[in-house]
C-alpha cells in the first residue's frame, strides 16, 4: 500500500484508468472525463486522500477522473476555476471543506460558502507541531517559551494562512499569546519538507504531510492539535496540545470532493450512491488513513455539512477575532457573538 501511495503522490496531474465498469444501475451516466482540480501543490493532505479516492469514483462512474493540481493563493485560484467551469458535473474540486466555506470571510472567492457545494467527505485531519530532527526543541513547552519570548524570529513553514498548517499556527498564536514568522509553499507537502531541510524552525501542517518525515526521522513531532494523543505505527505517541494549552479549541478539519451545488442533479444523485455504496466502506481510504495518522470519516450531503460547521465556524470566527476577515462571517450566515450559524 505504502509504495502505491508513493507511486500515486508523485505526479502534479494524473489520469486514473478504469479497469471495470458500474456494477450498479445510475441516472447520470457521464461521456468523458471528469477534472478534479486539487488547489495545492501535489504530495499534501488534498492530493494524497484525493489521488486515493479517484480510482473508487473512476470504476463506479466508468470513465477517467484526472486530478490536477493548481496552487496558489492558498487554495484560491484552483477554487474560482471551479467555480468559473460550467456548473456541468465535469468540474470538481478537492480540499479541506473549512476552506471552501471561508474564502469569502478571507476575501479570497468572492461569493461563496459552504451551500455553493455539494459536500463528500472522506477523512478527518488534525495538524501536528514538527520541528527539524536535529532542532534544539525537544518538547512542544520549549518551543512556545520561544515563541512567547521572540515569536518573530521563529519561522513556521505552511502552506499558507487558510491552510491548516497556517490556521493552526493562528489559533496557537491566538491561544497562547505569542507572534510568529510565517513562511509559505505551495502546499503541506512542500511545507513539511522544506522544514525538515531547516529552511524553517517548525510547521504546524497535518499529520499525513509530514507521517514519513517523522517516521524516517527527518522530523520530530512535539504536539498534535488535539485533546488525545495521536499514534502513528513506529513512532511514540505524539501528545496532544491541551498538555501545554488545556482550554485550547479544538475542531476536527474534514476533507473530501466538492461539486458545485447547482449541477445537475442527476450528478449529485449519482455521486451520492457511489459515495454511499464504494467510498464509505473503501478499503483503500481505510488504509490510507491508518498509515498516515488520519480518521477515515465518510459522509455526504446533509449529514456532511453538519459534521462540517464545527471548523467552519472557528476558523471564520477566529479570523474576525484577528482582525482577518475581509468580510464579516454574518455574510456568510455565522453569529460568531454566539459561535452559532444563522439563517440556515
Amino acid at each position: 500500500m505504502d509504495r502505491t501511495l508513493r507511486l500515486l503522490l508523485t505526479c502534479s496531474a494524473t489520469t486514473v484508468l478504469l479497469g471495470t465498469t458500474l456494477t450498479f444501475a445510475q441516472d447520470w451516466k457521464p461521456d468523458r472525463p471528469i477534472n478534479i482540480i486539487v488547489p495545492w501543490g501535489a504530495g499534501g493532505s488534498t492530493d494524497q486522500v484525493t489521488r486515493v479516492t479517484a480510482p473508487v469514483l473512476a470504476e463506479a462512474l466508468g470513465v477517467d477522473i484526472v486530478v490536477v493540481n493548481q496552487p496558489g493563493a492558498s487554495g484560491a485560484i484552483g477554487t474560482q476555476e471551479v467555480l468559473n467551469a460550467p456548473h456541468d458535473g465535469y468540474t470538481w474540486t478537492a480540499n479541506a471543506i473549512a476552506n471552501n466555506a471561508t474564502y469569502s470571510v478571507s476575501g479570497l472567492v468572492e461569493n461563496t460558502n459552504i451551500d455553493a457545494w455539494h459536500i463528500y467527505l472522506s477523512v478527518a485531519n488534525v495538524p501536528v507541531v514538527s520541528v527539524p530532527a536535529d532542532s534544539k526543541f525537544t518538547d512542544f513547552g520549549q518551543l512556545l517559551d520561544a515563541l512567547k519570548a521572540d515569536g518573530k524570529n521563529v519561522t513556521i513553514a505552511t502552506a499558507g494562512v487558510t491552510s491548516s498548517g497556517g490556521t493552526a499556527i493562528a489559533a496557537l498564536s491566538d491561544e497562547a499569546g505569542f507572534e510568529y514568522n510565517m513562511i509559505t509553499y505551495d502546499g503541506g507537502g512542500p511545507a513539511a519538507i522544506a522544514t525538515a531541510s531547516g529552511e524553517a524552525m517548525a510547521t504546524t501542517q497535518l499529520a499525513v504531510e509530514q507521517t514519513e518525515l517523522i517516521r524516517g526521522g527527518r522530523l520530530r513531532a512535539l504536539a498534535v492539535l488535539s485533546n488525545q494523543p495521536l499514534t502513528l505505527d513506529g513512532v511514540d505517541p505524539i501528545p496532544p496540545i491541551t498538555n501545554w494549552l488545556p482550554d485550547m479549541a479544538l475542531a476536527p478539519d474534514y476533507f473530501g470532493i466538492f461539486i458545485p451545488a447547482d449541477a445537475p442533479a442527476e450528478v449529485l444523485a449519482t455521486v451520492d450512491k457511489i459515495w454511499a455504496e464504494k467510498v464509505m466502506g473503501a478499503p483503500s481510504i481505510k488504509a490510507y488513513a491508518e498509515n498516515f495518522g488520519a480518521v477515515f470519516a465518510p459522509s455526504y450531503g446533509a449529514e456532511a455539512r453538519a459534521l462540517a460547521m464545527p471548523v467552519v465556524i472557528l476558523e471564520a470566527c477566529s479570523a474576525m477575532e484577528r482582525g482577518e476577515a475581509v468580510n464579516d462571517p454574518s455574510t456568510i450566515g455565522i453569529d460568531c457573538a454566539s459561535r452559532t450559524e444563522t439563517g440556515k
